[in-house]
């Protein structure tokens, strides 16, 4: 290896997503591979996924905990609890049979082959109609709740419910903290100090699976190399603590350890705990891509690889700095490092922060170059090993986990950045910088072609309508083989005719913040847009034929339960209206990266009395984002009941109920007009109506913003011509003007 490279390793530790591969492996490993270093990216999620859901993982998994879950029965019977005693000793009776099972089960659902085990599907008939197979509460429920006759199209969703029981055993009898999609997340976000989160790292999954696949990896360890490992959630911390500490515990001075991701972004801001220094050498915030140039380039004019200490910096003579000295490391743009001094102890060098120092901008404008133009590398990632995960009927809600989609953003940060309640202080929020689509979608498209797959999920903060329009332009243009979806702002600028454009060239899916249904909660989140943009949008997406889904949140510090009550309403008018097929409630957080925080200290925000956990408890904790405030617990006894109901909506369910008969304690009853959003769709309609009937208006378009996305225009007897769109066969006057065809065919984008 030259002077000038350095081996990357980059890890995604478990437990995420099952379906597919977090991107910030994708980015990085392309970040690395474009300054010419040896990278690799393994996603060690899916590679504990079958470390224990495998035949060898379930023998040992019983041989472990099968004496317990037995205990564990007879203590439920002798509490009344026959359901829970039932189901434990089913698992120990039937452990042979999951044993058996479990390679077949994880094929149903894998399209790719996995140690001369192909689909599996032959095995499917006998998974679904044997008698001889494992089952579990899961699975006996949704076999008799099917309202059609059992086939072997049934055999992912009882796929999906195996694992889902299956986890629940594992939950109950060996670690509490184990779940399919997060792990100890319950422990890294409480009110917490170090000491008990990293007690997380040693949980039973972690010590007797995950610690024996990381030493059975064959990892590609240089003489120097750089490991960073991504945490993108609290759920995955607990094993981040696990694999920053097998490396620097088996590997020594040959790597530096570097932590990086959404919630160290969050969550670890400001941290000063010393005792990280024995998980990782370094906090990476934001982006990283010049934190690790500026890293790269110091470390290796040092000569990193010549034998000397790694990093080089970090080979201090002198204790604590006084006040006034040079610090012995240097500070690097947003990293925190964690350096062991010759006295033996902890010093934490605090990133370069200072946004008015040249070297920072030179930082800020290197990463917003790198940005614009990097193309997420998934060349290390077989998505044909990731399980189709069938959860849910709701088309909608399928879309998260039936499909390996490969995930990438049009835009970093968000194009608005100003909603109260959003992290508009940091940069995944505020720092907006869109990418140059045509490079993106060449890019995404070859990666697309070699994986055999033709699926993107953007997760941008918003994609920017113009860069959706771009993207749907450059897939047109190739024959529309990809198909995507992602998050939106529900905004105006989502007319009919943008919205057809858009699934024409691809888009099969939104996902919107509406967060507050009521025009008076929209002005209090700063939202900046209002009911009648929304409903518009919503409208015009639902006629192209796009799935959408919208977050809603409660317990704002201004929420009284007359506004709550009246986004309800207005919610299930969505539904009742088809405006909407999926959403999910979220219980309002106050963080200090908010803007409403922001706003308070700077005494703008009245009725809000924040309240520091930190000072309240007079202890220091670990995760210091979240805050609590004055009067937070009045809201908690809703949220079964709007969940519930959500659920009942999302079914095609129960869409009439008055919604305060959705509560088993008396609630405001709604004033929100009970035809409040049939006379905004008809106010959308009108509009969209007047614009397609306005033949001077489409006669004045750019001819090259026309668009026909009609089919072939066939002649017809009387001087007519005759043309399908979206299943639909229109006809009209062979020297019709433009306007007769608009709506049908034609589209004019702004």
């Amino acid at each position: 290896m030259s002077k000038n490279k350095m081996n990357v390793l980059i890890l995604q530790p478990p437990v995420a997503q099952l379906n597919t591969a977090y991107p910030s492996g994708a980015y990085l490993s392309a970040f690395f591979k474009s300054l010419g270093h040896e990278t690799t990216w393994l996603d060690l999620n899916i590679a504990l996924f079958y470390e224990i859901f495998s035949r060898p993982g379930l023998t040992k998994l019983f041989l472990l905990c099968s004496e317990n879950a037995l205990s564990l029965a007879d203590k439920a019977e002798k509490k009344g609890d026959e359901a829970t005693a039932f189901n434990l000793r089913r698992y120990v009776s039937q452990k042979n049979l999951w044993i058996q099972w479990i390679d077949f089960i994880t094929a149903i659902l894998r399209p790719g082959s996995r140690e001369n085990l192909s689909s599996g599907f032959e095995n499917a008939h006998r998974f679904v109609f044997g008698a001889h197979v494992p089952r579990g509460a899961r699975m006996e429920q949704y076999l008799s709740n099917l309202n059609h006759d059992l086939t072997t199209d049934d055999a992912r969703s009882l796929a999906s419910y195996a694992l889902a029981d299956l986890a629940d055993f594992i939950t109950i009898a060996f670690d509490k903290n184990f779940s399919l999609v997060r792990y100890a997340e319950s422990l890294t976000v409480s009110e917490s100090s170090f000491a008990e989160v990293a007690k997380g790292a040693d949980n039973p999954v972690l010590k007797e699976f995950y610690e024996p696949l990381l030493k059975k990896q064959s990892f590609n360890i240089g003489q120097k190399t750089l490991v960073l490992i991504s945490i993108p959630f609290a759920g995955t911390f607990a094993a981040a603590l696990a694999t920053g500490r097998f490396f620097k515990q088996n590997f020594g001075n040959k790597v530096y350890v570097s932590f990086g991701g959404g919630f160290v972004n969050t969550e670890l801001r400001d941290t000063e705990e010393k005792s990280l220094f024995h998980y990782c050498d370094a906090i990476s915030y934001d982006r990283g891509y010049a934190s690790y140039y500026q890293f790269i380039m110091r470390n290796s004019e040092c000569g990193i690889n010549e034998g000397k200490a790694f990093p080089c910096a970090s080979t201090s003579s002198a204790a604590t700095p006084s006040a006034g000295d040079t610090p012995a490391t240097p500070p690097i743009f947003k990293l925190r490092q964690f350096t062991r001094l010759s006295d033996g102890s902890i010093s934490v060098v605090e990133p370069l922060l200072d946004d008015n120092s040249d070297e920072y901008k030179r930082a800020i404008a290197y990463e917003k170059e790198v940005t614009s133009t990097l193309i997420p590398d998934f060349s290390d990632i077989d998505f044909s090993q990731y399980p189709r995960l069938i959860d849910d009927t709701n088309p909608m809600h399928r879309l998260w986990s039936d499909g390996a989609w490969i995930k990438a953003y049009m835009a970093h940060g968000c194009y608005w950045h100003k909603c109260a309640f959003c992290d508009v202080t940091l940069d995944y929020i505020k720092g907006y910088c869109p990418t140059n689509v045509k490079k993106l979608y060449e890019g995404l498209l070859a990666q697309c072609k070699a994986k055999g797959m033709l699926g993107i999920h953007f997760v941008d903060e918003a994609m920017p309508p113009a860069l959706m329009i771009a993207f749907a332009r450059e897939n047109i243009a190739h024959g529309s083989p990809i198909t995507w979806w992602g998050n939106v702002r529900f905004e105006k600028s989502f007319t009919r005719d943008v919205a057809d454009f858009l699934a024409y060239g691809g888009l099969i899916g939104v996902s919107a913040g509406l967060e507050s249904a009521t025009g008076n909660g929209l002005n209090a989140i700063h939202k900046g847009t209002d009911l009648e943009s929304i409903v518009g949008a919503c409208c015009a997406f639902k006629e192209a034929g796009i799935l959408v889904h919208a977050y809603m949140i409660y317990g704002y510090w201004w929420e009284k339960e007359q506004d709550l009550i009246n986004s309800m309403e207005t919610l299930r008018q969505f539904y009742a209206n088809g405006l909407l097929d999926s959403c999910f409630w979220h219980k309002f957080v106050l963080t200090r990266h908010s803007r409403v925080y922001s706003e308070w200290k700077e005494g703008k925000i009245e009725g809000l009395k924040p309240i520091d956990p930190q000072e309240k408890q007079n202890a220091p904790l670990f995760a210091k984002n979240g805050l609590h405030f004055e009067g937070e617990k009045r809201s908690e006894k809703y949220g079964a009941f709007l969940d519930y109901s959500l659920n009942q909506w999302m079914h095609g369910e129960d869409l009439e109920k008055p919604v305060y008969k959705w509560f088993d304690f008396q609630v405001a009853r709604p004033t929100v007009p009970r035809d409040f959003i049939e006379k905004l769709i008809t106010k959308y309609e009108n509009k969209r109506d007047a614009v397609f009937k306005n033949n001077e208006l489409t006669a004045k378009a750019d001819s090259s913003k026309k668009i026909w996305l009609g089919g072939e225009k066939i002649p017809l007897p009387n001087d007519r011509t005759g043309w399908f769109y979206m299943g639909e066969f229109y006809t009209a006057k062979k020297n019709a003007p433009d306007s007769e065809f608009r709506g049908k065919g034609l589209c004019i984008l702004p």
